[in-house]
Formats: structure tokens, sequence, C-alpha cells
């Protein structure tokens, strides 16, 4: 929807001020494409339906580049609307992708904690140690530096926070989901809205869950349905006990999610088998997660080795022999991984 809204308006209400052979087009469409992020971002943080959308990249406990590739589920819905400007500003399609690719770059660099404050471009720049910040759940931290790669628009419009060495940043969000889980990941803000909304006696109630900030609840759903408060004194990571094995067998499977992604990267799929990919990347997230939270079932070992054995049977039918070989090998470490486990399984017991 975005791409349309965008073409309609670069055709009839753009100014077309800018044209992309123009050095002052790329210089001023880096700065207000920073400006509508720093909008969307900061909405994304005020309002609970775009806040549904972001929660993901902030669930982590942990803040480090892996960070960075914690992304939003549904945020394009919605998120195309904060960029209308520079379409009516006149900056060319081509222009607006390039700006918007360097700013993501810039951004996934920041999510470290090993690179200390850098002086005066904590004044200009989004830094390591500013975004530290952004991530933190403290107190003060919290709803902190939105922007993403210039931190003066928060010092412009007051929310700017400096990281204090007397206030170590407690990474994660209020009210944690405690799951690997990427379905519950991705959903949990929504179904907490819907069970707000279904507990609002009020039209007025139910369109304010959506606009509110995070966590608000009317007051039906408060006393049906509250929330747990956060404690931050009493902050304890999520990183349930696991096995050598069960650490080795998600490692299989995330190398197993990123040759299947490279392949439809680097290959034309079409719509179904794509759908399939899909489902399948899906399951996998899903199932990895359960074995992650020591929740292995009888049925989910029986789930895994028939997920293994079709993706290595389909690897054959729908890939070259190079990809089908790499996917069927690392297919078969999962299932002897899977083999191993079910054995200690059964010997503990």
């Amino acid at each position: 929807m975005g791409g349309a809204v965008y073409y309609w308006v670069t055709e009839t209400a753009s100014l077309s001020l800018l044209a992309s052979d123009d050095l002052m087009t790329w210089v001023i469409a880096f700065v207000v494409y920073d400006f509508c992020y720093y909008w969307l971002h900061r909405m994304g943080h005020e309002w609970q339906l775009l806040w549904a959308a972001h929660v993901a990249h902030h669930q982590s406990e942990d803040y480090n580049l892996s960070t960075a590739l914690r992304q939003t589920s549904t945020g394009f819905l919605l998120g195309w609307v904060f960029y209308l400007p520079l379409f009516v500003l006149g900056v060319p399609a081509e222009v607006v992708v390039t700006v918007g690719a360097l700013n993501l770059i810039y951004q996934f660099w920041v999510h470290t904690q090993h690179i200390p404050e850098l002086g005066p471009l904590e004044w200009v720049l989004v830094t390591p140690s500013n975004h530290r910040v952004h991530h933190a759940q403290n107190d003060c931290y919290l709803d902190r530096n939105y922007g993403g790669v210039f931190i003066f628009w928060d010092r412009l419009f007051g929310t700017y926070q400096r990281e204090l060495e007397s206030v170590p940043c407690i990474y994660g969000i209020r009210g944690p989901i405690r799951s690997w889980n990427p379905v519950v990941a991705l959903t949990h803000v929504y179904r907490d809205m819907w069970r707000d909304m279904r507990h609002s006696a009020s039209w007025q109630a139910r369109l304010k869950v959506l606009f509110a900030r995070p966590g608000w609840q009317p007051a039906e759903a408060a006393r049906i349905d509250p929330r747990p408060k956060s404690d931050l004194r009493h902050f304890e990571r999520f990183d349930p006990p696991t096995t050598q094995w069960v650490r080795y067998y998600a490692g299989s499977q995330l190398l197993l999610a990123t040759i299947l992604l490279i392949f439809t990267q680097l290959n034309p799929v079409g719509i179904a088998l794509g759908w399939g990919v899909w489902a399948f990347l899906l399951l996998t997230g899903v199932t990895t997660a359960w074995w992650l939270e020591d929740r292995a079932e009888h049925w989910l070992r029986i789930v895994d080795l028939a997920r293994l054995a079709l993706l290595a049977a389909a690897a054959q039918a729908f890939t070259g022999i190079a990809w089908g070989f790499a996917i069927a090998l690392v297919s078969g470490v999962g299932v002897l991984l899977l083999l191993v486990m079910s054995q200690q399984h059964s010997t503990s017991a």
C-alpha cells in the first residue's frame, strides 16, 4: 500500500524540488529521512499499535550486534506514512531507498557494549553509548534517544538522555515474555491489546488502547486481566538451563535457516515455494525455541524428525545439486543431534 501511495504523491502532489543528480538532494534526503525516522521510532514507543510491531527489536536482554537483526514484524503496514514528506518534497524514489539503506546500515553498528562514549560526537550522532540508553528499561533511560543516525533530534525535542556510569543499563522490555518462541515475540502485544479491547466497556476506551502508551489498560481491563508490574530490583535475565547437545542442535537449525534464506535471495522462487520456505522457517523457530526452553515432549522429536526429513526430500526436488546437498547435509546433522538428545532424555528418565 505504501508504494501505491508514494507513486500517487509523486505523480500528483510532489513539489518536484529535487533531482537525483544533485549532491544537495542526497544530503537533504539523508537528513530528512532521519528526521522522519525519528518520529516513526518515537511513535513506535508511544503508541501501542506501533509498539506491537517494534517490540521484538527490544526484547533481547543482551545488547550486541545480533540485537540489531531483531527487526519489526508488521511495521511496513503503517511505517510508510512517516516518510511521505520525502515524496512531497520530490525526492526521487531511488534516493529514498538508498539513504534509507544507509541509515539502516549505520544503525547496525551502534548495537554494541564495547565502545565507550565518543566525546563531541555524542552531540551530533547516534553512538553505541546513547543507543544503549535507548535499549535500556531503567526508569531514567526508558523511551529516550530515538534518532537513527543523528542524535540532535532528541536534543531538540527533549528526548535525549546520556548514559550514566552510576546507572548500568538493564536491557529488555517491561513485562518480559520469558520465551524464545518467535510467534510469541511477534504477537504478544497484539494479544494483550485484543484482550484489553475485549474487556473495555466503551468504544472510546477500545480506540485509546491503540494509541495509548505501551502498558496502559482501560480500568475495566485492568480489573479483569491486570498485567504484572515490572520491578527491576528483582530483574533476572531469561536463561533457562539447556544441555550442550541442545545448543548444538539450535546452532544447526540456525545454519539451516540461513542457508534457506540465502537460497531464496539468490534464486527465483515461485509463490508456492516461497510460502513453503516461510512456513518451514516459522516452524523451525517455534520447535527450536521449545527445545531451548526444555519443553522437549515426545511428539516434538517426531515433529522435528519429520520436518528435517521432509526438507531434505524437498531440497532434492526443488533445488540444484549443490543447494540440495548442503540442505540435506545440515538436515542430516540435525537428525543425528535429535537422536542423541532423545537418547539422553531416555537415559535421564
